[in-house]
Parts: C-alpha cells; sequence; structure tokens
C-alpha cells in the first residue's frame, strides 16, 4: 500500500463540486418549498413557486448520479493506481 495520498483529477474535483451545490440547492428549495407550504398552499401554485419545487424534485436525483458517477471515476483512478504500483 502507498503511503502517498492520492490526488482526484480535474474532473473529480468538478463533480464533487457539483454534486454537492446541486443537492444542498435541491434541499434548500425543499425546505423553502416546505415552510411556504405550511404558512400559505396557495402561494405554492402562483410565481416561481412551482419553478422552486421542481428544481427540488430534480435536483436531488441529478446529485445522486452525479456523486454514483464520482465513485466509479475515484474507484477506477485508485485501481489503476494499485496496479501501477505493484507492475501488474
Amino acid at each position: 500500500m502507498s503511503t502517498e495520498p492520492s490526488t482526484p483529477t480535474l474532473i473529480e474535483r468538478i463533480l464533487a463540486y457539483a454534486s454537492l451545490s446541486i443537492i444542498a440547492i435541491a434541499l434548500l428549495s425543499f425546505f423553502g418549498t416546505l415552510i411556504v407550504g405550511l404558512n400559505d398552499r396557495r402561494a405554492l401554485a402562483e410565481g416561481f413557486w412551482p419553478v422552486v419545487y421542481g428544481i427540488s424534485m430534480i435536483g436531488l436525483p441529478i446529485g445522486f448520479a452525479l456523486l454514483i458517477i464520482l465513485l466509479i471515476l475515484t474507484q477506477r483512478r485508485r485501481r489503476h493506481e494499485a496496479r501501477k504500483l505493484t507492475g501488474r
């Protein structure tokens, strides 16, 4: 096992920040929709609230898919580095 920490690639960093920000925005929009819905349900049908609700419904699956892609890329890079160290 290598004692040197492996550095993530640019694509891995972009995927990590993108998934984190998309999930955070989706959760904020979900809680915003929840708070407005508890106060005035009719307000959710007007204005920009349907868009905010849509962001919360679409953002979480997209963020989850980006996390899975990030996991696959990271494991692939680590496997390649391990094979390189063992000489296979």
